[in-house]
């Protein structure tokens, strides 16, 4: 850290960094909600490293530089992207992950190829809840963290408040470990709390002095809670004695266990940047506080079959075991998959076997293929620089695998082996297209298959019922960016249309009706009576056939081809033209003739007597019904139930989750949650999501029947 001595900047411009040893790697995602400084916060670090030449300008009022020019221009901010430099003699990946809740995807796909995460929050801003829950996330997998507040520069910076806000989201463990100095809003240096030791960034150039006495209250404040929490999570039990007794504790030692409990997951640091100052104490942090791939359990690796794997770890000559993290796909360019490798070593022209397994779902057909490595390059935004080889713990871009999706792991062709895939939420917006035109229509469905090979929260519904295409997306924010991948980079224009919920239909009565088909064209010709009972069955009753007949009035052979002609007009519905269901239908009489009657005969008997109980009594359209479980802060659970119920819900009642979180359960119509994934979002400031599965069909209320089915 920069509070240690020693250690410059390191790194070439042009140069292809390229690691010879899993120790040699930091992999870090950046977390935090759009606006934060996340990509500000790489091209300083780009250009601190001498990565890049130049800082970035401005076009358009937004920061470009050279490595991401093309990204800023097109969807800035919703896609995974990496940047590698060197410090020190590390190289470091860093993942600057999306800052949407629509791409969480995206963003846990960066922190499935991380091993540790610098969680980035604005001064000059509020944490949103996304920013939060992905903190809870990487809790729960013991992910070694960190914070950086950027913009300390912004005339409304505000790091006391941010850094309260942080230590409130957060909880314990949560310490400053450099304070910003401020002058007439320009950020002119940091005091390292640990040192007190002032880095010095006014003259353009770092140096490093004491502090002056105005500070002495300011460190004193934070330095005390901060020393103590490094402690407690020390293994020298003998220093908090020591320590509470008066002594002056070391600072290497306190910065060797403040590493330690960094690596570890147990205490994380706050930082401070903005205007260019503080990257190199950023970039010591990572170096010296993150863990190494070393460090880092693997995900659980199997045999394609499922068996487990025992003994895989982080050895550049053990088994190969690499995933593929995030994929791209461009008609000139072909497709590029960027990859992780777990163990092993990755190299080009290599034969490896890829493996998809999990996501049938959701459009991703599993597969087992053997592909054939092209080049490997080290991605710099636009840029893609050759390097020999990729070791584990490593990420790389590998040309020309075809078959490869978002997901899917690479290993050996003689030893085919599967990661257990991260966890990717459910997508709960359903968008229906249609192409524009005949040559759109053409060219749609591989189109399509490119996208979903791309995202893995993207699911492509044909619904047969509606006759739609539906991409079920995670927000209106991620079906925006697909509809323009679509017309951008594949040249195929389309366009949303409503979409259409399958009703069913239903009798609402008791009747008898008589299917009487008698034709005679010459030769043979068609007799068929028979006469039918038909009455609804409760909610999910189905379909009843009862056969009733006495005296072979209806001959054996064709008593079975009444219920099929019921059963097929049954499925064409009988009024509006949806599947009818929970109908017990029985047959009691009939006639036949020796010579004209047939299986065709008795079927089409059958369903036109189905047709005339429909005009007897009246029928019924039924909507289906969901159950619907919302997982939403305490604050929002009045504002969430009330809506439901506004929505024809039926709310089942709530139960706490954890701390500070409620889960409310509920039954609501279809029609009534086609974009309930945008609403939620609104009403709970991004904070809530929702599970649904469907539950049984109920009569649409008879002031929607028009509008509905019209």
């Amino acid at each position: 850290m920069a509070d240690k001595a020693g250690g410059g900047a390191a790194g070439a411009a042009g140069r292809a960094p390229e690691a010879d040893r899993p120790d040699m790697v930091r992999n870090v995602a950046l977390v935090g909600h759009s606006g934060s400084g996340k990509t500000t916060l790489v091209e300083a670090l780009l250009t601190a490293t001498g990565t890049v030449q130049r800082a970035g300008r401005v076009e358009d009022g937004t920061t470009v530089s050279d490595f991401d020019e093309v990204e800023v221009r097109q969807q800035r901010s919703v896609n995974l992207s990496v940047a590698p430099l060197v410090h020190n003699g590390i190289k470091i990946n860093l993942l600057d992950t999306p800052g949407y809740a629509d791409f969480v995807g995206d963003l846990r796909a960066g922190l499935r190829a991380a091993d540790a995460a610098l969680f980035v929050v604005s001064a000059a801003e509020s944490m949103d809840g996304l920013t939060r829950m992905i903190w809870d996330e990487c809790a729960a997998v013991g992910m070694p963290r960190a914070v950086v507040i950027t913009k300390n520069d912004h005339q409304r910076a505000d790091f006391e408040e941010v850094l309260a806000t942080c230590q409130e989201a957060f909880g314990e463990g949560v310490a400053p470990l450099y304070l910003p100095v401020v002058t007439n809003g320009r950020l002119n240096g940091l005091i390292g709390l640990i040192t007190q030791r002032f880095c010095n960034y006014a003259t353009g150039s770092r140096t490093e002095n004491a502090p002056g006495p105005d500070y002495q209250e300011r460190i004193e404040q934070h330095r005390g809670p901060l020393i103590e929490g490094i402690i407690q999570e020390s293994e020298d039990e003998s220093l908090m004695d020591r320590y509470l007794s008066g002594e002056e504790i070391d600072p290497k030692v306190l910065i060797e266990d403040l590493e330690k409990a960094v690596a570890r997951g147990g205490f994380y640091p706050v930082l401070a940047t903005g205007g260019g100052v503080g990257a190199k104490e950023v970039l010591d942090l990572i170096v010296q506080g993150f863990p190494s791939p070393l460090e880092h359990p693997l995900p659980e690796v199997t045999s394609v079959d499922g068996r487990p794997v025992p003994g895989v770890s982080c050895d550049p000559e053990g088994p190969l075991v690499a995933e593929v993290v995030k994929t791209t796909s461009d008609p000139y360019v072909g497709r590029i998959s960027l990859v992780r490798v777990f163990s092993g070593t990755l190299r080009p022209d290599m034969a490896v076997h890829v493996s998809g397994h999990g996501l049938g779902d959701r459009g991703h057909e599993d597969h087992d293929v053997d592909e054939r490595i092209g080049a490997l390059s080290s991605p710099l935004g636009k840029q893609q620089r050759t390097v020999g080889r990729c070791v584990a713990g490593d990420i790389v871009a590998v040309a020309k695998l075809s078959r490869a999706e978002t997901g899917d792991t690479l290993s050996d062709k003689e030893r085919p082996l599967l990661m257990r895939a991260w966890t990717m939420p459910d997508p709960l917006l359903p968008v229906a297209i249609q192409p524009r035109s005949k040559a759109d229509d053409d060219k749609l469905g591989q189109a399509l298959q490119r996208l979903v090979a791309e995202d893995p929260t993207l699911r492509l519904e044909n619904n047969a019922e509606t006759r739609q295409l539906v991409l079920w997306c995670m927000g209106e924010a991620h079906a925006d960016v697909l509809l323009d991948r679509l017309s951008r980079r594949h040249g195929v224009e389309v366009e949303k249309v409503d979409l259409r919920v399958p009703l069913r239909e239903t009798f609402g009565g008791r009747c008898q009706a008589m299917g009487r088909n008698v034709k005679q064209t010459g030769g043979h010709g068609q007799f068929a009576i028979c006469h039918l009972e038909v009455e609804p069955l409760p909610s999910g009753g189905g379909f009843e056939f009862v056969d009733k007949i006495v005296g072979g009035v209806v001959p054996r052979q064709f008593i079975p081809s009444v219920e099929k002609g019921v059963r097929t007009q049954m499925q064409r519905g009988v009024v509006a033209g949806y599947p009818m269901v929970d109908v017990r239908v029985t047959l009691y009489d009939g006639k036949a003739h020796p010579v004209d009657s047939s299986d065709m005969a008795f079927q089409i008997a059958g369903a036109l007597a189905l047709k005339e109980a429909a005009a007897k009594v009246p029928t019924l359209l039924l909507e289906p019904v969901d159950e619907v479980s919302v997982l939403v802060a305490d604050d929002y659970v009045g504002a969430v139930m009330s809506d439901l119920s506004s929505r024809r819900g039926r709310v089942l009642g709530t139960e706490p989750v954890g701390v500070g979180r409620t889960l409310v359960r509920a039954e609501i119509p279809e029609l009534e949650i086609t974009r309930y994934a945008i609403d939620l979002r609104s009403m709970s400031h991004g904070t809530g999501t929702f599970q649904r599965s469907f539950l049984r069909y109920e009569p649409l209320p008879p002031h929607l029947v028009e509008k509905v089915a019209g």
